[in-house]
C-alpha cells in the first residue's frame, strides 16, 4: 500500500468550486433558500481553509484526539438526549465501537468484555437481537450488534452469537415474496434483506433456501431514477440504495439490476460546491451521506470492473474523492469532538460513525493506494463497503465462524 498526501494543491482544486455555486433561475422557495444559507456557512469555513493552506500544507488535519475523547465518553456514558434511542442501544454500541477500531484505537479486553455482556443481555431466545435488554427482537439491532460483536474481533464477542437460533429467527421475519419483516408483524423493506444477508454471512449461517427471491424482490425497488427505494414504487434514497446493492452484491446477482443507472443516479448525488453528499434528490449536503452514497462506488465499480472483465488496474473513485475529504475535514468536524451533520447542527455519534466511514473510503482507493487530503495523520483504517466495519474485522471474523459447520 502507498500513501499520497494531498496538501495545499487541493486549495487550488478547491476554489474552482465557487462558480458551482446554486442557481435557483430567479425563483426563490423554501428549498432554494436553505440550500443558498447552506452553502454560504460552508463558503466561510472553505475560505478560512484556503488561507490557511497556503501557510500549512498539513491543512486540513482530522481531530483526531477530541474525537476520540468524544467517542470514549459516550462508551462508558451518554448525555440525557440520547434517551430517546433507547430501543437502539445496540447501534449506540456499533457506532461507538466501529468508529474507534476507524480511529486506530485499540478497545482493551476490559471494555470489549462489558459491550459484549451488554449484548448478550439484549439477544433473545427466539435468536435475534432486541433494541435494548428485554425488548423485542428486530432485524436492526441484530446488523447492529453482530457488526460490533465482529468489530471487537474477539472469542468471547463471537460467541454471544446464538447461530442455530438467530437463522431460526432470520426464518420468522422472512416473507413468501423474499422480502423481510423488521420484527415479526413489522414493516417490510429492503433493510431488512440487507440486515438478514449481512449477519448470515459473518456468521456463516447463510443457506441460500433462505433468501429465495429475495434478489427479484430487490429488483422491484429500483426507480426511474436508477437509486433505489425501502419499498417498490417509493423514492429513490441513500440509505436504501446502498442496502439494496449491498445486498445484491452478497447475493451474487447484481447482474440484475440496473447498474450504470444507479451509477447515475449515485454520481449527481455529490454536491457541486459542497462536495458532500445529498440523500435525495434536490435535498441538502449530510455527512452520513458520505457513507451512504460514497459507500456504493466501491460496489458500483467493482460490478462494472467484473461485467466489463477488465484487467485495468483502477486508481480513483468515481466521485470525487478530494472534494469529499474536503467537505469532512473543513465542515463537518466539532472543535470539541464528534463529526456532523453540515455546518450549525449538532455533534452526534451518528453522524460521527458514517462520516468516518465515508472518509475512510474516499481515502482508499481502488488500487488500494491511499490518498490523503491534508497530512497522513489524516488516514483511518479502511472499512469493508459491503458490511460497514474494518476490513481486518471481517477478515477475522469469517475466519472464525467459517470454521464452524452451516446451521441447518
Amino acid at each position: 500500500m502507498s500513501i499520497t498526501a494531498k496538501g495545499d494543491k487541493w486549495c487550488n482544486i478547491a476554489i474552482s468550486g465557487t462558480t458551482e455555486l446554486f442557481d435557483n433561475e430567479g425563483l426563490e422557495t423554501k428549498t432554494s433558500k436553505e440550500q443558498d444559507k447552506v452553502e454560504k456557512s460552508i463558503e466561510r469555513l472553505f475560505n478560512l481553509f484556503y488561507k490557511k493552506a497556503e501557510i500549512d500544507p498539513e491543512e486540513p488535519l482530522l481531530l483526531r484526539d477530541v474525537h476520540l475523547h468524544f467517542l470514549k465518553q459516550h462508551l462508558c456514558h451518554l448525555p440525557t438526549g440520547y434517551e430517546c434511542l433507547d430501543a437502539s442501544r445496540p447501534w449506540l454500541c456499533y457506532w461507538i465501537t466501529h468508529s474507534l477500531v476507524m480511529l486506530n484505537y485499540s478497545i482493551d479486553k476490559e471494555q470489549s468484555g462489558h459491550i459484549a455482556t451488554f449484548l448478550a443481555r439484549c439477544q433473545n431466545e427466539d435468536g435475534g437481537f432486541g433494541g435494548g435488554p428485554g425488548q423485542m427482537s428486530h432485524l436492526a439491532p441484530t446488523y447492529a450488534a453482530v457488526n460490533t460483536l465482529c468489530s471487537l474481533g474477539t472469542p468471547e464477542a463471537y460467541n454471544v452469537i446464538d447461530r442455530e437460533k438467530l437463522k431460526q429467527y432470520l426464518r420468522t421475519v422472512r416473507q413468501p415474496n423474499g422480502a423481510f419483516c423488521m420484527h415479526v408483524g413489522g414493516e417490510v423493506d429492503v433493510r431488512g434483506v440487507y440486515c438478514a444477508l449481512s449477519v448470515s454471512l459473518l456468521t456463516n449461517i447463510y443457506s441460500e433456501d433462505l433468501f429465495t427471491n429475495s434478489a427479484e424482490w430487490i429488483i422491484l425497488c429500483q426507480t426511474y431514477e436508477g437509486g433505489f427505494s425501502g419499498v417498490p414504487g417509493m423514492e429513490a434514497h441513500g440509505g436504501y440504495a446502498f442496502c439494496a446493492i449491498a445486498a445484491l452484491s452478497l447475493l451474487r446477482k447484481v447482474h440484475l439490476c440496473d447498474v450504470r443507472l444507479l451509477l447515475r443516479w449515485a454520481v449527481n448525488r455529490q454536491m457541486r460546491y459542497e462536495g458532500g453528499f445529498q440523500g435525495r434528490t434536490n435535498k441538502l449536503v449530510d455527512g452520513c451521506y458520505s457513507f451512504w452514497q460514497g459507500g456504493m462506488f466501491p460496489i458500483i465499480q467493482g460490478i462494472i470492473c467484473m461485467q466489463e472483465s477488465t484487467t485495468v488496474e483502477v486508481d480513483q473513485w468515481l466521485f470525487n474523492s478530494e472534494a469529499l475529504q474536503q467537505y469532512i475535514l473543513v465542515c463537518c468536524q466539532h472543535p470539541s469532538g464528534g463529526l456532523i451533520d453540515k455546518p450549525s447542527k449538532a455533534r452526534d455519534i451518528y453522524h460521527t460513525c458514517y462520516t468516518l466511514s465515508g472518509l475512510a473510503v474516499a481515502q482508499n482507493l481502488p488500487s488500494g493506494r491511499c490518498a490523503v487530503l491534508g497530512s497522513t495523520y489524516n488516514l483511518l483504517e479502511p472499512v469493508h463497503p459491503l458490511y460497514n466495519i474494518g476490513l481486518t474485522r471481517v477478515q477475522r471474523a469469517q475466519d472464525f465462524f467459517q470454521q464452524l459447520p452451516v446451521p441447518l
